[in-house]
This record gives structure tokens, C-alpha cells and sequence, in this order.
């Protein structure tokens, strides 16, 4: 847990300075955010663009009108990649005075306000004029400025608010979730239940971290490579709903499971696979020098994580499209995969701990199985469907509080109600 807090903080500290922060040189004036004179208002607006930002791009003709438009405005424009010392250290202050962190680029800061991202003129560009005439009236009228403390959505999950989610515990509540990964379960519990009939606690150890160390590799690869076809791919919104469909078609495979176990599509080991699994296994369990355990149990690992990939593909798949979209260093986006795969590998290890620690054999259940497939597929086709229709939402705290919470109550209600049929109407086998 102390990796996961320190990878963390890393990672907010790199994303506010990767991802480039900075306004305008030091000015002479008592307030950077506004000047007043008699019944001159004066706001001044902080623009920060990088020339390989391509919303940057979207966002310049709007954002370079507003001067025109509002000669109360005093606007400050800002290459991220051809900033001074002073305008860094500057904007560094500015940051550290409203208790917030730039994340990406565009970011715009006024009013003692900042907000990253742009979507496009009619939203994005229609939100910040809004909030900049709406502090220069409060202004005007001898007010502090109070500005909605929860904008509008900007980019797909481009923003960084106090009221917002921040990409950090996106990542932490995502992966936490797709942890709970019914076949890495189901391969790891067999495992261990075979080693415990050899009574040893030291074999057991590296038998289960080393097919625990390579379930992680293999799955950070496969995200990585996701985040490459998106980084290449670009900022384009049908490859954004092309994502949301995936998702949302792989969790209504995983919803059926639950309700209709054995019938149509399933994305589970096959019952074909099984065997030539279970052999390895115990080939594990007889292997008698070091060398042979550690080959046996990466194999085993690479050859169960194939099938494994198919049961959550929808959930690294939603998350490396969300990164993508997020104007962030290459060596940010690869900490963040590996952030995400430090959680997922969180409850193997808990799993090999337990075993260890009390030498006990457990299995997992079919109706385990189904509860976490139910789970997995009711958040995984929210996230879908919010990735499908409307992305900008993930930028708000409240959407991944609200998907979570349904998906956990949701199969609660339905776990409850079906437990409760009577023994021949029941669904379980």
C-alpha cells in the first residue's frame, strides 16, 4: 500500500509538471487575478497551449478572440514547451494560492480558478465566457468573485477541479475493480489448493508470487499495447464510442453469465482449456529444483492470463482510451499502466498471503464466480455507456462514485432476490 501512496503522489506531481504549468511573467500589480482602478475592472485570463496539443489547436481561434470581444480583459498567452524560469515559478504561486494543480493542456486560469481541457466553442468555450462575464459583473459590482465551483465537463476527462475526480483515483477505482477478475481467481485458487497438500509454505511463496509477478507483466503489456493504438490513433471521438461499444458488449457477455451460465458466448476459460491447465498445475506440484518451479509457474502465467485477458477486456480498454485523452509526458501515461496493474495484482497476493499464513484449501465457487461476473459486467457496461454517449462525465467525481454504487447495489438487489427463489426456480446449477 505505501508503493501504491508514494506511485501516487509521483503521479500528481509529474501530470502538474509534465503536463506543463505556467502563466505570464511576473507582472507589477497587487493581484495577479484582477486589477482595480476607481471603476476600471481589469480580469486577467492565463492561456496555456503546447503546439502538439491538438485541442490547444481547437481552442486558440476562440480563446484568441475573447480580447476583442471583452476590452476589460487582460489576456496572457503561453507556450507551455518555451516558458521562462520566471513564468514558471510564477504560475507555480498561482497554483499553490488556489490549491490547485495544472494537469494538462489547454488550462486557463482567471478568477482565481483553474480549468483544463477543451472541448469545443458552443460548450467548452460557452462555459468560460460565461464564469469570465460572471466574475467581471461581480467584480463590477464590488464583489469577490464566487464562480461556479463545478464547471461544466471540458475534455474527456481533461479537468482538475476540487469538485472533480482527479486521474489518480480514477485509475485507483477502476483497477480495484477489475481486480476482482473471476479466471485469474479461478486459476490461482486451483493452483494453491494443490500445493497445499504439500505442506510447504516456501514453495507455496514462489509458486504464487511468481504466477502473481507475471499475471501483472503480462497485463501491463496488454494495456500498453491499448495505449498505443490510442496514442496513435488520436483524440478522435468515434474511436471514444468505438471503445464505449466494446465495452458495453463484452459486459453484457459477462451479465449473462450470471443469469444464463453455459448458454451462448461466455467470456471465461473454455472447458477445453481447463485440462491442459489443470496438467501444468500439477506438473508444478512435482517439480522438484528451482529453476523448474520458476519456468513452470511464468508458463502456467502466460498461458492462463491468454484466456484471462478475455474476461476484463472492457475495463483496460475503457481506462487506456480515458489516458489517452489526457494531454500527459509518454513516462506518465506508462506510470499510470503501471499504477493500475500494482492494484490489480492486489487481491493474488492477498490470495497467496492467505494460503501461506494458514496452509488452507479454497476453491472458487460457481456462484462466487457468477457474483463477480454480475459485478464487473454491471460497472464495465456503465462505463461503456458514459463512454458511448456523453465521456465528458467522467471528469466529474460524482459519475465514478455513481457508477460504482449502482454496480455494487445492483448486484446486491439481484444476488438478494435471486438467493431467495425457491430451491427448483432457482438459477444456480
Amino acid at each position: 500500500m505505501n508503493i501504491i501512496r508514494h506511485l501516487i503522489t509521483l503521479l500528481v506531481v509529474a501530470s502538474a509538471l509534465g503536463a506543463v504549468s505556467g502563466p505570464a511573467a511576473a507582472q507589477e500589480v497587487l493581484d495577479p487575478w484582477y486589477t482595480v482602478e476607481g471603476d476600471e475592472v481589469t480580469v486577467d485570463f492565463y492561456f496555456y497551449w503546447s503546439p502538439t496539443c491538438p485541442h490547444c489547436q481547437e481552442a486558440k481561434p476562440f480563446i484568441e478572440d475573447l480580447p476583442s470581444r471583452y476590452p476589460w480583459l487582460e489576456f496572457h498567452s503561453y507556450d507551455v514547451t518555451d516558458m521562462s524560469d520566471v513564468e514558471i515559478d510564477f504560475v507555480i504561486d498561482l497554483q499553490r494560492e488556489i490549491d490547485q494543480e495544472i494537469t494538462g493542456v489547454p488550462a486557463f486560469l482567471f478568477c482565481e480558478q483553474l480549468y483544463s481541457g477543451y472541448d469545443e466553442a458552443e460548450t467548452t468555450g460557452a462555459f468560460l465566457e460565461t464564469q469570465l462575464t460572471s466574475c467581471y459583473e461581480e467584480l463590477t459590482a464590488g464583489l469577490e468573485p464566487e464562480l461556479a465551483e463545478e464547471p461544466i465537463s471540458v475534455p474527456i476527462f481533461g479537468e482538475v477541479d476540487p469538485e472533480n475526480v482527479s486521474l489518480p483515483f480514477f485509475t485507483v477505482t477502476l483497477a480495484a475493480l477489475d481486480a476482482f477478475n473471476p479466471c485469474a481467481f479461478f486459476v490461482l485458487l486451483f493452483l494453491l489448493s494443490l500445493l497445499v497438500h504439500a505442506r510447504s509454505r516456501s514453495r507455496m511463496a514462489v509458486i504464487g508470487g511468481i504466477f502473481v509477478l507475471f499475471s501483472g507483466v503480462i497485463y501491463f503489456l496488454f494495456m500498453a499495447a491499448w495505449l498505443n493504438v490510442f496514442l496513435w490513433l488520436g483524440p478522435l471521438r468515434i474511436i471514444t464510442a468505438v471503445a464505449g461499444a466494446v465495452a458495453v458488449t463484452l459486459a453484457a457477455v459477462n451479465i449473462k453469465d450470471y443469469f444464463a451460465v453455459g448458454v451462448g458466448p461466455s467470456l471465461s476459460i473454455p472447458d477445453s482449456a481447463k485440462p491442459g491447465l489443470f496438467k501444468r498445475m500439477r506438473g508444478l506440484t512435482a517439480a522438484s529444483s528451482f529453476g523448474a518451479v520458476a519456468i513452470g509457474a511464468a508458463t502456467l502465467a502466460v498461458v492462463a492470463n491468454s484466456y484471462e485477458l478475455l474476461c476484463t477486456t472492457g475495463f483496460p480498454l475503457a481506462f487506456t482510451r480515458v489516458l489517452t485523452l489526457s494531454d500527459l509526458p509518454t513516462g506518465t501515461y506508462y506510470s499510470y499502466l503501471l499504477l493500475y496493474n500494482l492494484v490489480y495484482v492486489l487481491p493474488l497476493l492477498a490470495i497467496v498471503g492467505v494460503f501461506v499464513w494458514r496452509l488452507g484449501s479454497r476453491k472458487l465457487g460457481e456462484w462466487e464466480g457468477r457474483i463477480l461476473k454480475l459485478l464487473s459486467g454491471t460497472m464495465m457496461a456503465g462505463l461503456g455507456l458514459v463512454l458511448l454517449f456523453n465521456p465528458d462525465l467522467l471528469s466529474n467525481v460524482l459519475t465514478s462514485i455513481l457508477l460504482l454504487a449502482g454496480a455494487i447495489t445492483i448486484t446486491l438487489i439481484t444476488a438478494l432476490v435471486d438467493r431467495r427463489r425457491p430451491a427448483g426456480a432457482s438459477r444456480e446449477s
